[in-house]
Formats: C-alpha cells, sequence, structure tokens
C-alpha cells in the first residue's frame, strides 16, 4: 500500500435512467474519464447507479454486475484511480445493495451490502440487508464504505473510524424532500468521527420521487470543501490532506477521549 499525505478525490452526481444499464455505464463512464484526465485519485458514484431501484428486474441487472465490474477496472487502471459506487449483486438467490471499491490496480479491494434497508420504501421487500462493516485497504489507504440510508445510524460511521478509516465514502439516492437532512448528516458523520466524508448522491426523478443531489465532500473538521446543488448532472472535486486530518484530531482529541464503558445499554 503506497499511501500519499494528499490527493484529489471526486464525486459523480447523474440522472440515473432506470433499468438502462448500457446508457448508465457509458454516462458514468464518461464523467470517470474526465476527472480521470483531471488527475482524479479516487471517484465516487451514486447508488445503484447502474440501474436504478428498478425492483421487478433486479435480478437480470445483478447478473450484468460482473461485467460493469470488468470496465470500471480496466477505466481504474487506464487512470490510476480508486473508484467506488454501489450496484446489485446476487448471492445465492439473494440480491443485496452492494457497494463495490475498485483499487487503482483494477483489484476489487472491497464490497460492502447495505445494511440499513430504506423500509420507508419497501426496499427491504426486494434486498437482503448485509450484516458486516467494511474497511478497504487501497492504495490511497484506508477506505470506510456506507450507504445512502446508512449515515443515519452513527454507530457505523463510528465503527469505520474506530477501525482506522480516514475516509468514508457514502453513494446515495437521498430524495429532495429530504435533502437537508442530507446536508447537516454528512457534516455530522465527518465531525463527530474527524475524518473526510465523499458523498455521491444522484439527481433526476424516478418513480416521481425527485433527487437534487447536492453531492457533497466535507473534512475532518466539519468544512464544505465541494458541494453539487441545484439536481444538475455534475461532478466535484476536493484535496485530501491527511496531515490536516491528524492536525485536526490533535488539536481536539475527541476520539481519544471517549468513555466507551459509558455508552452501554
Amino acid at each position: 500500500m503506497t499511501t500519499s499525505a494528499t490527493f484529489r478525490v471526486g464525486f459523480i452526481q447523474f440522472d440515473i435512467l432506470m433499468g438502462e444499464v448500457s446508457g448508465n455505464a457509458t454516462e458514468a463512464e464518461r464523467h470517470l474519464n474526465h476527472l480521470g484526465d483531471a488527475g482524479i485519485a479516487m471517484a465516487v458514484l451514486p447508488e445503484m447507479w447502474s440501474c436504478g431501484f428498478d425492483n421487478a428486474n433486479l435480478v437480470r441487472h445483478a447478473e450484468r454486475t460482473p461485467g460493469i465490474l470488468d470496465r470500471l477496472s480496466k477505466t481504474a487502471i487506464r487512470h490510476r484511480m480508486v473508484i467506488a459506487g454501489s450496484l446489485p449483486e446476487i448471492a445465492e438467490d439473494r440480491v443485496y445493495n452492494t457497494l463495490y471499491l475498485v483499487d487503482a490496480d483494477g483489484r476489487i479491494a472491497g464490497a460492502y451490502r447495505k445494511i440499513h434497508l430504506f423500509s420507508v420504501t419497501g426496499e427491504h421487500k426486494h434486498f437482503c440487508a448485509g450484516t458486516r462493516n467494511v474497511v478497504c485497504d487501497t492504495t490511497l489507504g484506508p477506505v470506510g464504505l456506507m450507504i445512502c440510508y446508512d449515515l443515519r445510524f452513527p454507530e457505523l460511521c463510528r465503527a469505520l473510524a474506530l477501525k482506522g478509516a480516514p475516509i468514508v465514502v457514502v453513494p446515495a439516492q437521498w430524495p429532495d424532500i429530504r435533502i437537508e437532512v442530507w446536508d447537516v448528516l454528512a457534516r455530522a458523520r465527518a465531525m463527530e468521527n474527524q475524518i473526510y466524508i465523499i458523498g455521491a448522491n444522484r439527481c433526476g426523478v424516478e418513480n416521481e420521487n425527485r433527487f437534487s443531489g447536492h453531492s457533497i465532500i466535507v473534512d475532518p473538521g466539519g468544512s464544505v470543501l465541494a458541494w453539487a446543488p441545484n439536481g444538475d448532472t455534475r461532478t466535484g472535486t476536493a484535496v485530501v490532506d491527511l496531515l490536516h486530518l491528524e492536525r485536526v484530531r490533535k488539536k481536539l482529541p475527541a476520539l481519544s477521549d471517549r468513555m466507551p464503558e459509558a455508552y452501554a445499554t
């Protein structure tokens, strides 16, 4: 593992076309190439970016995921770029909402099956829930993985931080009706764990749900380094500085001041 103290990261925010795997893959690759040509070391795609929540056809879409990952692997190698995004996965006749992280050398560095399924929209009826948190070792260092609704559960992000992840990526399909919650929680998870959060939220409309994006990159002190408002297709970039993270934690040692014995239920 060859970790640099500073590197540039980015998010990709676009309108995911339900069920249109080939079209979505082409759109994602266009943005990945743009970021790769600009020297971005890590790019984050939205949740279920290949097909959207086309729940009636998830098995068929999941069968195409290995091919999508192979395509991502080639893109990652070409640009020496880490790529993250959530895709449908089928395993033992079950479908998972799985966040894959492809390292800069093309290998799959880790995969996280979404733990917290959004029952309000019936996600639990179409997907099986994951059961473990995941921190990946990458060429950029440890990276923690979460998906969308997970952002509402501080225990998960804290677990990733305590396992050594200075960066947590969060692909999402967070709707416009609750978008201010996304903005607040992304900053809160970054501040309370003194980590970088890279959130990639989709835009557009699906099943009468409007998505306004607000993809975001937040630093360990809670400062918003990049933000994509107004529901447009776009990318955003920022610099991750691991020495800055160390300075934040040294100045305010909240993680080392924890009292776990007092938190037991």
